[in-house]
Order: C-alpha cells, then sequence, then structure tokens
C-alpha cells in the first residue's frame, strides 16, 4: 500500500470489535529514541567484547595493563562505529522521509506494535541489505542488525510484561517482558490514557 493511500487516524479509536487503535508518526529527527536504542545495543555488544578480551588477556600475561590497551583499541573501534551508526541512521531517516510511522492495537490482553506497509517494506529490504553485506564481510554484528531491522512488528501480552516506563516528552511507553522490549507511542492528548490502560491490564508488574 502507497503512503498516499494509507488512511490515518493519528488519535485512539475504541473499534466496533472492542480493540483500540491508532497510528503515531514520530520524528526521526527530534525524536532520537530509535538511535539510543542502537547506540545501547553496539554499547552492549563492546562491553561484552571488551569484559571477555579483558579477562583472556589478564590470564594470559597477568597484567592490569591488559586492561588499559584493550580500553584504548576498543575506545577508537567504538568510536569509528558510532559513527558509522549515526551516518547510517541519517541514510535510514532519508530513506523513510525523515518519519517512523507506526500502527498500534491494543485490547484487554496486550498491545501490537506495527510499521505500516509501505514503511514496513523498505524496513525490510534496508535490513537484508545489511544482513547481506555482514555476512559478506564476516560482521556477526552487521548481521544481527540487519536481521533485526526486517522484523517491523511486536506483541507484547500483557499478562508477560514485567515493566511500564513512561517517557512523556517522547510520547513513549516501554512495555516490558523477560523476553521483549516493545515500544509504545500515543500524541500527548491521549498519552495518559494508554498508559494507564497498560498499567491496569498487566497483572505480574514488577513493585
Amino acid at each position: 500500500m502507497s503512503e498516499s493511500k494509507y488512511t490515518y487516524n493519528t488519535r485512539v479509536k475504541l473499534c466496533e470489535d472492542g480493540r483500540y487503535r491508532w497510528i503515531y508518526e514520530m520524528s526521526l529527527l527530534k525524536n532520537p529514541t530509535i538511535l539510543f536504542l542502537i547506540i545501547k545495543i553496539f554499547f552492549a555488544i563492546f562491553l561484552v567484547i571488551f569484559g571477555v578480551t579483558t579477562i583472556a588477556d589478564f590470564i594470559r600475561f597477568k597484567k592490569a595493563e591488559a586492561l588499559f590497551n584493550n580500553a584504548k583499541v576498543l575506545g577508537i573501534i567504538f568510536l569509528v562505529f558510532m559513527a558509522i551508526v549515526i551516518i547510517s541512521y541519517l541514510i535510514y531517516t532519508a530513506v523513510m522521509g525523515g518519519k517512523y510511522i507506526i500502527e498500534f492495537e491494543m485490547d484487554e490482553k496486550g498491545v501490537n506494535h506495527k510499521q505500516i506497509p509501505f514503511q514496513a517494506e523498505k524496513a525490510r529490504k534496508i535490513g537484508e541489505i545489511t544482513a547481506l553485506a555482514g555476512s559478506a564481510k564476516g560482521s556477526f554484528t552487521t548481521t544481527g542488525i540487519g536481521m533485526n531491522a526486517t522484523r517491523t512488528e511486536m506483541y507484547s501480552d500483557f499478562s508477560k510484561t514485567r515493566k511500564v516506563k513512561s517517557y512523556p516528552r517522547r510520547n513513549l511507553i516501554k512495555v516490558n517482558g523477560l523476553l521483549s522490549r516493545n515500544q509504545v507511542y500515543a500524541m500527548s492528548e491521549d498519552f495518559e490514557f494508554v498508559k494507564d490502560y497498560i498499567i491496569s491490564h498487566c497483572e505480574n508488574l514488577k513493585k
């Protein structure tokens, strides 16, 4: 479905089937949530690499100097990768027309986050190209990011949700389970309603 033919319903609406539906349009430049998520993933990967290599070198050489040497090398590599991430993000932003558009569907059992069709198709193609490029270079990190980018839909079961965090400034509600991390967005006018609805239907939240 092309963008021109897509019908937008930005406000939360209760439909005849008892489900709430709405579409949220997010500026990829003004709202850095996705960029922050990518950076956090890279940072976590580098921490694991740093920890493993440092322990291995310390056991091998039994010198604290290994810690500083690894920190210096991996720090430079990390900065290079961050530059690549930012450039790639700007390219992604341009391809997506500067916005990330998500369709939400919510009922008493859970909430579904789905990128709208014409953007989802673009995202899948970008992800496939990235994964192939990573495989060709032997980069598991790039391949993993590419494969993850092909995922354009996520469902959160309220019964399996353990934590809900809200960020009103970014219109963001994080719905986190044991193995899932979902991001729900809503306009300011509907933000408190959506947040309260989610919390009231999550019976197993950690206090």
